[in-house]
């Protein structure tokens, strides 16, 4: 009997999947009839760059007209950083027998990476503060910070990450994002809609709270993953 409703639920949501799809005009839509805002991605084209002041279109996509998928990628993330954290996390009596895995690392890899270190990050800094300019975004610019963490994690043992604040920024950062979405609402908008002043085309300070959001969902990905790294990064030495 449960086999049988498991195929019924799925033929009536493969029903409904395949005419969906059908409405879908796929291919239709020429190259230049895109400007007439008759489909999504034609009203995205059209308007973005007017209405939001964001060179990146995608930007404006991502953290505007999708804020809540946004949303859900970003707690994602944290559930899936929470889960791993939680399943390796040694309590604090017994910090002292956690060492960090002791990887070979060279004289020239430790000097290379303390000079690039400082760069990488602020790569990372520059890709999110930019996103709305350049490619690249939040969680771009926050994958290079955490990869710049994870050269010096994995080049120096004695190096050593902060969980404390890193709790506090991502918990900040994430609670930024959530607060920025229901201003949006209680300002009788849409959920990280853009309602404020949104500059000029081009400039660093535009694209109204799109960079903003960009800039805490950069720093919530960093701590999160250099946090992830760090806690993979750990082991119990032999005894």
């Amino acid at each position: 009997m449960k086999n049988v409703f498991i195929i019924i639920l799925l033929v009536v949501i493969g029903y409904f999947l395949a005419n969906t799809f059908a409405d879908i005009p796929f291919g239709e839509n020429r190259i230049g009839d895109i400007e007439s805002s008759e489909t999504v991605a034609g009203y995205y084209l059209s308007n973005t760059v007017e209405k939001s002041k964001v060179a990146n279109v995608i930007t404006a996509i991502v953290v505007n007209y999708r804020g809540l998928d946004t949303l859900g990628e970003v707690t994602v993330l944290f559930l899936a950083s929470t889960g791993l954290a939680s399943i390796l996390y040694r309590r604090k009596e017994e910090e002292e027998d956690v060492e960090r895995l002791n990887l070979p690392s060279s004289r020239i890899m430790r000097t290379g990476v303390r000079v690039l270190f400082p760069s990488i990050v602020l790569l990372g800094i520059y890709v999110f503060i930019h996103g709305h300019l350049t490619p690249g975004g939040g969680f771009q610019g926050g994958t290079i910070v955490a990869t710049g963490f994870l050269l010096m994690l994995i080049s120096y043992k004695g190096f050593n990450t902060n969980h404390n604040r890193m709790v506090w920024i991502e918990s900040l950062a994430g609670l930024s994002f959530v607060g920025i979405g229901i201003w949006g609402l209680l300002s009788g908008n849409t959920f990280l809609e853009n309602s404020t002043n949104v500059g000029v085309l081009n400039s660093l300070i535009s694209g109204g709270l799109i960079p903003i959001i960009y800039i805490v969902v950069g720093f919530k990905v960093a701590v999160e993953l250099t946090g992830i790294l760090d806690i993979l990064l750990k082991i119990k030495p032999k005894k």
